[in-house]
């Protein structure tokens, strides 16, 4: 009898991947068997040649919700066929297979919970193969349940007759449970004292709505909950908080809640519903919330409920909720119950607490609509640890550890043509995230088998991943290579959009706050050509000085005096615009003594930061002038500013021009700073001067590039770095680029920020092992 020998490769264990192979096999009268192993699915079939061929095209078509799969390889299979088909025990044999992300509840596990004649009737820890925790419970491979935190929990003679089932969608469901042998829930006050046994999330929604703060431990770390709708349990969060500006996300019951407070388009409504379940920022449309949610923005932050836990407190909730990370500002979410008592007595009134170890901390993914696509401006839970198949000419690529940036730092393994983006892990420069991205990097290793022989690091010497990076090449004796901060930016997209190593190179865009560049440069602005092997600059915005250096990037102001102090004579624009606010700001400021620093060249280094060009102008018209609460609140609030009448302006005439500095082109600003004087000086609108900004920027940007390809006769562009975050820009420039018959490239399943960036490191190292 014909037999197949068929290997699965992709996201296949773990998922109920083998029970959906036996009932396909049984639905096409095979014999056989099917069992995991360290390369991912193995599959041995025999029957009718129609029907071998009929069950191997069904496989792509049949997949479980939480299944990816990336290749099947199929081979001739000799032997004498069995009777039936069956699923035996996994061959461990190496590490080859990733572990799936964490799921929010699917549909069937939301039927259980709501049925008062089902044993796990309002259960909050209910899940199945199809959803539920992953990688946050997971503490070595191969992912079976005594190696993750379920381990506690030894399973009720029921869940065991599910788990040995192949028929029942829990077979094999590592996180399998019931009220009856599972995780408990408690909820306590801020003595330990525990309230509530018998219904302690309908005592919770209680508390929200009488306005207390409650830390919730949910799936991948503590979230801290208040009625969105009470202004002032949201101030009381803040101060509590110290998170002062940056905008709060919330979760609301349903689509219907959100959309009282939001524009919901078709794209965004299935983000919200997706597996992941991230947090979708939304136009703010309709019933107002109080302001303190989300100070200065026209966005709001939006999640659907996720677990079970989630599902039952918000339905007993009519108004959506903030849901914040479960921390004191900068620093990470607490995952353990004693370091959520301790971190947040005096944030939270009351901790609703459970008993199942977080084992790996994840923040809430983000996403947003931006140029007809979702975008990912934080990726963690529901998406990492999904891998990326590289595209072609990267098939030998292996073994490489990429440390990622400073800020918004993830990190990369490269493994057998791969690439493994981790969850964020936020920025280094707080001494509990350095030890949350050492731990995060030793259990990679570990989930993956992974042993690295290339360390690859960003170009800067004072990032704490590069000197991290470097201390562990030198431990292990292993390679180190160091990445241009924004040849890492260009190659992580082309990464992900599956160009192929040997492809023609590009033109890019790369807009940023800070990198290092060549020299010991600071780069920000940049206008590349390359690809993944090299990358050369062609152009760049006028290096102006950042005065203080490091504190140019919290206080505004300083950036808008360097600017005018490059461009014009202080003495005299000091004189013709004495009456405006930004100039009454600046004579108020040390500005002798900046002047000093700039004569004698003391921290005070030139940088072309776009990032800073966006603080400068936002500063000039008041916005965040003194300073900053958190990266980008300026050039956000500057964008906020311009979208209501972005449509109806266009660029300043003149604003810009585009020199030579050697052999570069450069992009200098004199005109629109004498625009923007101008238009204060005569009462203009600021809206309409923000619109007008962004207008000169696009236009120049999209001059500067339009050049470019004239001289390259390249027509293929990317986008990238964190100031591409804003629509406007982005949108502007892309649609200009393809009416000029441009193919424009921008990140969209990892971040353009410094979240994305080892993965460029990743596979700009990947071109010397290809």
């Amino acid at each position: 009898m014909p037999g197949k020998a068929i290997r699965v490769r992709g996201i296949v264990q773990g998922v109920g991947f083998r029970p959906a192979i036996w009932h396909l096999a049984r639905q096409h009268g095979l014999t056989g068997s099917v069992w995991n192993d360290g390369e991912g699915v193995m599959i041995h079939a025999f029957g009718d040649a129609q029907d071998l061929s009929n069950f191997v095209q069904q496989i792509a078509l049949q997949l479980p919700p939480l299944a990816r799969l990336d290749r099947l390889e199929i081979d001739e299979l000799l032997g004498i066929a069995p009777d039936e088909f069956t699923i035996v025990a996994s061959h461990h044999n190496g590490i080859d297979t990733p572990i799936a992300a964490d799921a929010a509840t699917c549909p069937d596990c939301l039927a259980e919970i709501a049925d008062p004649h089902n044993r796990r009737y309002r259960y909050p820890f209910t899940n199945c193969t199809h959803c539920g925790p992953r990688l946050s419970i997971v503490r070595s491979v191969p992912y079976d349940r005594q190696n993750t935190s379920m381990a506690a929990f030894p399973m009720c003679p029921q869940c065991q007759q599910e788990y040995n089932d192949p028929s029942d969608r829990r077979f094999h469901a590592q996180a399998n449970c019931c009220p009856v042998c599972g995780p408990n829930l408690w909820l306590e006050d801020h003595q330990g004292q525990t309230l509530a046994k018998d219904e302690p999330i309908g005592r919770t929604a209680e508390l929200i709505r009488q306005g207390y703060i409650v830390a919730i431990k949910g799936l991948g770390g503590f979230h801290l909950a208040c009625d969105a709708s009470n202004a002032e349990a949201v101030d009381r969060l803040r101060q509590r908080k110290r998170r002062y500006a940056k905008p709060f996300a919330m979760m609301a019951r349903e689509e219907a809640v959100v959309s009282r407070y939001a524009s919901i388009g078709p794209q965004e409504l299935s983000a919200l519903q997706h597996r992941a379940a991230p947090i979708v920022l939304l136009s703010a449309q309709g019933d107002q919330l109080p302001p303190g949610i989300a100070p200065d923005d026209d966005k709001l932050g939006f999640m659907l409920p996720y677990t079970p836990l989630h599902t039952l407190l918000m339905q007993a909730l009519e108004a959506p909720i903030v849901l914040t990370s479960g921390n004191i500002s900068d620093e990470p979410q607490c995952t353990a119950n004693a370091l959520a008592r301790d971190r947040l007595a005096g944030i939270a009134d009351f901790w609703l607490l459970h008993d199942r170890d977080i084992v790996n901390r994840l923040d809430d993914s983000v996403v947003r609509l931006m140029d007809g696509q979702m975008r990912m401006l934080r990726r963690g839970r529901g998406f990492s640890p999904e891998a990326l198949r590289l595209p072609p000419g990267f098939a030998e690529s292996d073994n490489i550890l990429a440390m990622g940036a400073e800020l918004k730092n993830s990190f990369c393994l490269l493994k057998n043509g791969q690439a493994i983006v981790s969850q964020h892990i936020g920025d280094l420069e707080n001494a509990v995230v350095q030890q949350d991205y050492r731990q995060a990097i030793d259990l990679y290793r570990k989930l993956n088998d992974f042993r690295p022989n290339q360390i690859v690091v960003d170009e800067h010497p004072g990032y704490l991943s590069t000197q991290y990076g470097k201390t562990l090449a030198a431990t292990e004796a292993i390679e180190l290579v160091s990445v241009q901060h924004h040849h890492a930016h260009l190659a992580a997209c082309l990464a992900e959009h599956s160009v192929g190593l040997d492809a023609p190179p590009v033109l890019a865009a790369i807009f940023d706050g800070l990198g290092m560049g060549e020299n010991g440069e600071w780069w920000g602005g940049e206008f590349l050509f390359g690809d993944y092997r090299r990358c050369t600059r062609l152009g760049h915005f006028q290096p102006i000085a950042m005065l203080g250096g490091t504190q140019a990037m919290r206080e505004p102001w300083r950036n808008t005096y360097a600017q005018l102090r490059h461009y014009f004579d202080w003495q005299t624009l000091a004189r013709d615009y004495a009456d405006l606010d930004i100039m009454q700001l600046l004579v108020g400021k040390p500005l002798a003594t900046l002047d000093r620093m700039l004569a004698k060249n003391l921290n005070s280094p030139l940088s072309s930061s776009c990032g800073r060009w966006f603080d400068a102008l936002a500063a000039a018209l008041g916005l965040h002038a003194e300073r900053v609460d958190y990266e980008g609140q300026a050039a956000i609030a500057l964008e906020v500013l311009a979208a209501p009448v972005f449509a109806e302006e266009q660029a300043y005439p003149q604003a810009w021009a585009i020199g030579c500095g050697l052999d570069k082109s450069v992009l200098s600003w004199q005109g629109l700073w004498l625009a923007v004087l101008d238009d204060l000086k005569h009462g203009t609108d600021k809206p309409r001067i923000a619109a007008r900004i962004h207008h000169s920027l696009v236009a120049a940007t999209v001059e500067m590039l339009n050049r470019l390809s004239g001289q390259t006769g390249v027509n293929s562009i990317v986008l990238s770095g964190g100031v591409f975050q804003n629509r406007l820009l982005l949108e502007a420039v892309s649609n200009q680029l393809r009416q000029h018959g441009k193919a424009v490239l921008s990140p969209q399943r990892y971040p353009m920020n410094d979240g994305g960036l080892a993965l460029g490191q990743a596979v700009i190292a990947g071109v010397s092992k290809s």
